[in-house]
């Protein structure tokens, strides 16, 4: 795709959406009018199929946007978890892929462009090697490996598509529309609020800057880790739409797909580690676990670690969110629906209480937070993480009744969604463990009882105790 092939106007695509969302609740007028004729099956059936095109639609919408909407299709394709039927759920992981792949093809002439516009000086004067080739396409950026001309650091170069700051921001103004879609899937979510959140997180994520900013924190806060490294940011040629960071070398998420079954539960381990972690320990997190923002480094094999990256899309929350978050966790834990009722109402997530079973509410929790909240040795499967998935969200889900009059706080709705989208990647190695006994160092402050979490215990106490959270 050429430059100029990047839209940036919204006038063509808000047609486009707009029919998409009229037609789609004119078919759900038509459902809601028919079903007074039908039995309870022929009910759920057509309802089946409304959810069914409305999803397509959504990807129908998102294909005819650039930006935002790949990062969306991003998101949806690796979860290989639907909400839509299992006979369904292949095609339409297909065409999301299509969205997952189809980030634009600028030639390196345009993009040496952005870079010596954002650097002030040539290429060729800051960086002794520069491979014109992207080692990786993201979906508003490629990244290149090159070396410093001063020091001779192998590096990752990532630059901004250009034009498509403007393109995203014109999907923006798309969004509510494409969100209005989605609630004819599931009507208890508060487009406003999601709205606002994806707004604010993808305006953040196009200033490379603030992604370094992002980056050297992490990188601060695990330098020395055991088994968690966060690549060097080069501050002085980051810059809006270029980053310059540390080159790291190592495994693919699909290759360790295939590795024994021992190394893929480290691995999972220490995802669930650094995902969790940042949030619980550190109170900022990425809000994006995908297979392709982490690798397995080579270097030590008797002693596995992964580098992440990629924190344009990054969450900090207040102390007191987070303190509330496990407090309702702890809850779930010891079963007590009062505390979990008292502060999901003192919060506003259950804006008329009345309408909650606080039993049903408690077995809601249970079920979406399983994994990690009860204290067994599980194998997480694509097939779980589904589940988990339509447990939170979905109109099959047996709370689905419920779930339709909660009004999730937006600091819950991205924690939520940096959770399950952790199960997703952890779940597609099919790895093993006790999440729970792991989960209850940072919930309770219990002694580490695996191998990784005795070192990550040791790397803590070095660092002065209190992990940091700033």
């Amino acid at each position: 795709m050429a430059r100029d092939s990047i839209p940036t106007s919204r006038v063509a695509r808000t047609a486009k959406v707009g029919r998409l969302a009229a037609g789609q609740a004119i078919r759900q007028a038509g459902t809601r009018a028919a079903n007074v004729t039908r039995d309870d099956d022929g009910k759920r059936a057509a309802l089946e199929r409304r959810h069914i095109e409305a999803a397509e639609q959504i990807v129908t919408a998102l294909g005819t946007m650039k930006g935002a909407a790949m990062k969306i299709g991003q998101v949806l394709s690796f979860l290989d978890v639907g909400l839509v039927p299992p006979e369904y759920q292949e095609e339409f992981q297909k065409k999301l892929a299509k969205l997952r792949d189809a980030a634009p093809t600028v030639t390196f002439k345009d993009m040496k462009k952005v870079i010596e516009s954002q650097l002030g000086e040539p290429v060729k004067d800051v960086f002794d090697q520069f491979d014109e080739e992207p080692v990786a396409a993201a979906s508003i950026g490629q990244v290149y490996r090159a070396r410093l001309r001063d020091d001779g650091r192998e590096v990752a170069v990532k630059v901004q598509y250009p034009g498509v700051a403007a393109a995203v921001r014109a999907d923006m103004q798309n969004l509510g529309m494409i969100l209005r879609l989605a609630k004819r899937i599931a009507p208890g979510m508060d487009p406003q609020a999601i709205g606002k959140e994806i707004r604010d997180r993808i305006e953040e994520e196009l200033d490379y800057e603030l992604e370094a900013q992002n980056q050297r924190t992490l990188a601060r806060i695990f330098r020395g880790h055991p088994f968690i490294v966060v690549p060097d940011v080069v501050t002085s040629l980051s810059r809006e739409k270029v980053m310059v960071a540390e080159f790291v070398h190592g495994i693919g998420f699909e290759e360790l797909k295939s590795y024994p079954q021992e190394e893929r539960d480290q691995i999972g381990e220490i995802l669930f580690r650094f995902y969790f972690g940042c949030l619980y320990r550190h109170h900022q997190f990425s809000g994006d676990p995908h297979p392709g923002n982490s690798m397995l480094l080579g270097d030590h094999p008797a002693d596995p670690r992964m580098a992440f990256f990629d924190f344009g899309l990054f969450k900090r929350m207040p102390t007191g969110s987070v303190e509330l978050e496990m407090q309702v966790q702890r809850a779930v834990i010891a079963g007590d629906a009062e505390t979990v009722m008292r502060v999901g109402a003192e919060t506003g997530f259950f804006p008329e209480p009345e309408k909650f079973n606080s039993g049903k509410v408690l077995e809601h929790f249970r079920a979406a937070t399983a994994w990690y909240t009860e204290d067994r040795y599980i194998e997480l499967t694509p097939e779980y993480a589904t589940q988990v998935l339509i447990d939170m969200s979905d109109p099959r889900s047996e709370y689905f009744g419920q779930m339709r009059h909660e009004n999730a706080p937006p600091d819950h709705i991205f924690g939520r969604r940096m959770e399950v989208l952790t199960l997703a990647v952890i779940s597609q190695l099919h790895a093993r463990g006790n999440f729970h006994r792991i989960a209850r160092e940072w919930l309770y402050g219990d002694e580490p009882e695996t191998e990784l979490g005795r070192q990550e215990a040791e790397f803590y106490a070095r660092a002065g105790g209190a992990p940091a959270r700033t």
